[in-house]
């Protein structure tokens, strides 16, 4: 961040506020000052008092403290006004609102974590985007891969700063959040790295968190792209994972849009076109008709790759059960779970079925 950004704000409230102001960065150096021969001073104090604070107004050593807008648990920025009395804390507040926003608007064209998370909520132009990247000093073409951080649940540690801690190259791996409990890391991939090599990335920030901090998350892996415009392609792509995973992978910490399978073919299928297939597959009853033991029994049917003799033996059940339960199958649907073209066919309407029930969010 320029501390001339700050300095040009701190100028021009000079002339209004009759008070020495100006704003401290995370170390407690002095970056912009009313009073230059206060910049480059450095107040280790005032930093533990702030981060003490819990992000509210801070009295310290003759002066009023206030924290700039940030991401992390602990403040970036924080400004400050001589004083430690009421209309200090209110001028603080304002100089506060000033400098948020010479600071976004700075972060806008110089940041390039704020390019990427603007190019992935599609809040800038196509045309922008290669002209903001030759500005920034991007590198466009270059494989890059889209996670999808979601925190399940309260945290006693702050999940981005985690994140930010394990990727800590800035110039290559990006780390933001997109809403309270989700956050994104665009990550640059060197190139022959697969699926499962992304997958183990993922491992990493799983572990970290649940096995050191005792947070839990799941994360969902876009595919690797090379254009810089195709980012929000890899992005989406996570959050598809993620929200398919939470109707077929619930068990999965880890779910990659190249592992979805068929469960991603039907999450792309209108509603209406799947409650037409299950009119079809089930002409003469109701799935809801097959009790939780032939559920069951199927499920297992299909673990056992459609072998009687083994699913009998695994449910505990002679061969001769197993075989009636299949026929009542047969008898409900038309179809014989036996033959293989038939097994896929009523595979794809129990997913379905599972689909509709969950009804997750399109994107």
């Amino acid at each position: 961040m320029s501390s001339r950004m700050f300095q040009g704000v701190v100028l021009q409230m000079k002339d209004g506020i009759d008070r020495v102001v100006g704003v401290i960065d995370a170390d407690g150096i002095v970056v912009a000052c009313s009073e230059l021969t206060s910049i480059g001073e450095h107040w280790s104090g005032a930093v533990a008092a702030i981060n003490a604070a819990d992000n509210g107004i801070t009295r310290y050593e003759g002066k009023t403290f206030k924290p700039l807008a940030g991401w992390g648990a602990q403040f970036d920025y924080a400004a400050f006004v001589q004083g430690e009395d009421p209309e200090s804390a209110a001028l603080c507040a304002m100089a506060v609102v000033a400098f948020n926003g010479a600071k976004t608007s700075y972060e806008e064209k110089h940041d390039k974590a704020t390019f990427v998370k603007n190019i992935i909520s599609d809040n800038i132009l196509l045309g922008d985007i290669y002209t903001q990247a030759k500005e920034l000093h991007f590198v466009s073409e270059v494989p890059r891969a889209a996670f999808l951080v979601r925190q399940l649940g309260q945290a006693d540690v702050s999940t981005i700063d985690v994140i930010q801690n394990l990727f800590p190259d800035k110039q290559k791996d990006f780390v933001f959040n997109i809403s309270e409990s989700d956050i994104v890391l665009v990550k640059e991939i060197k190139a022959g790295i697969d699926s499962k090599d992304l997958e183990k990335l993922a491992r990493s920030i799983v572990d970290t968190l649940g096995g050191e901090f005792y947070t839990k998350v799941v994360v969902g892996i876009g595919t690797t792209v090379v254009g810089v415009k195709d980012l929000a392609k890899s992005f989406k792509e996570a959050q598809v994972a993620l929200e398919v995973g939470k109707v077929f992978d619930t068990e999965k910490a880890i779910v990659s849009y190249d592992n979805l399978g068929i469960a991603r073919l039907i999450y792309q299928l209108p509603t209406t076109l799947c409650e037409m297939f299950l009119k079809e597959v089930f002409k003469k009853g109701s799935i809801e008709s097959l009790d939780q033991e032939t559920l069951f029994t199927i499920q297992k049917f299909f673990e056992n790759n459609l072998h009687v003799s083994e699913t009998s033996r695994k449910l505990f059940v002679h061969r001769n059960t197993l075989v009636y339960r299949l026929e009542k199958i047969k008898k409900l649907t038309g179809l014989d779970l036996r033959e293989f073209d038939h097994a896929i066919i009523f595979k794809v309407a129990l997913m379905v079925k599972k689909y509709l029930t969950a009804n997750p969010v399109k994107y």
